[in-house]
């Protein structure tokens, strides 16, 4: 006996009407938790760009000493030349050194009342083939070189920045998991509720013919409605974050942070993945439901 689409439908809508409390529950659940997977999948492909950006942009940074020597310059022009991993460098003098110290320490007044232009170092801005190579580049100008005052580069920075959100996003899915299985569980009694209220309903259909999944269907197709509704809410979640970042930035016009904010490619990856998850918990949960507790 097939399954009338009308009917499953119309038995679907019945049972979380008469649900519907348990049935809100496991939608909120299953909201939350999927929201939070979304955020930890946004959280660490943000991280991503956001790290390759800068990398990209300046791989190493040589300061100069402020009394260093057009001769000591030259010198280091011709050093960074000859390093092959060096792709490219563009030159900070005093005053643009100087402007630039003045934007980083907005904050500190009185450390930029004691700079001034002529006390301020130049510095080599470069990019390197490979950014991973920075540290050895860098320990090669640090190695007493005439007229340089240190060779940095953003990595060990960069790896502070990995470890954190590699913790906060271990967290975030530890805490997800909990939710989802929470979900799952709340889907469950949900169909249990809806197995144990129409067991004469059930026992009727036996009686007269009715096929096991033209019974299962309908209590299946909750437990998936369930879900799906969970994932979209949880989708809008998502998608209002990440939009939300993406005002603030160009609101307060944190432009080193641009590349937090996700392509429209990235983000529909994200979200596909967020729906999937919830139609796999709603078919999940009512599946072992009707296993558990529907005698066909």
């Amino acid at each position: 006996m097939a399954v009338p689409l009308e009917y499953a439908a119309r038995e679907t809508v019945a049972n979380l009407w008469r649900n519907r409390m348990m049935a809100l529950a496991a939608v909120l659940t299953v909201a939350v938790s999927l929201s939070l997977v979304g955020t930890a999948l946004l959280l660490r492909q943000a991280v991503s760009r956001q790290i390759g950006q800068w990398s990209d942009n300046v791989s190493l940074q040589i300061f100069m000493k402020a009394d260093a020597t057009p001769q000591q310059l030259g010198d280091v022009r011709t050093m960074i030349a000859q390093t092959p991993q060096i792709t490219r460098c563009g030159y900070l003098d005093h005053e643009k050194s100087y402007e630039q110290a003045k934007q980083v320490l907005a904050g500190s007044p009185t450390a930029i009342a004691a700079l001034t232009p002529a006390t301020t170092p130049t510095v080599f801005k470069c990019q390197l083939q490979r950014p991973g190579d920075a540290p050895t580049v860098a320990a090669t100008f640090n190695a007493g070189v005439p007229g340089v005052y240190q060779a940095t580069s953003p990595s060990r920075s960069i790896h502070v920045l990995q470890q954190v959100t590699n913790v906060l996003q271990l967290i975030l899915l530890v805490i997800a998991i909990v939710l989802l299985v929470s979900s799952l569980v709340l889907i469950l009694n949900a169909i249990r509720m809806a197995i144990f209220a129409r067991r004469r309903e059930v026992g009727v259909m036996k009686l007269v013919g009715a096929t096991n999944w033209f019974i299962r269907v309908p209590f299946m197709l909750e437990g998936l409605v369930q879900g799906l509704i969970g994932a979209i809410a949880a989708v809008v979640i998502v998608l209002l974050s990440n939009i939300g970042v993406g005002y603030l930035i160009r609101h307060y016009k944190i432009s080193v942070f641009g590349a937090a904010v996700l392509p429209t490619h990235d983000l529909v990856m994200t979200e596909l993945v967020v729906v999937l998850i919830g139609l796999v918990v709603g078919v999940a949960g009512s599946s072992m439901a009707v296993r558990r507790f529907l005698d066909v």
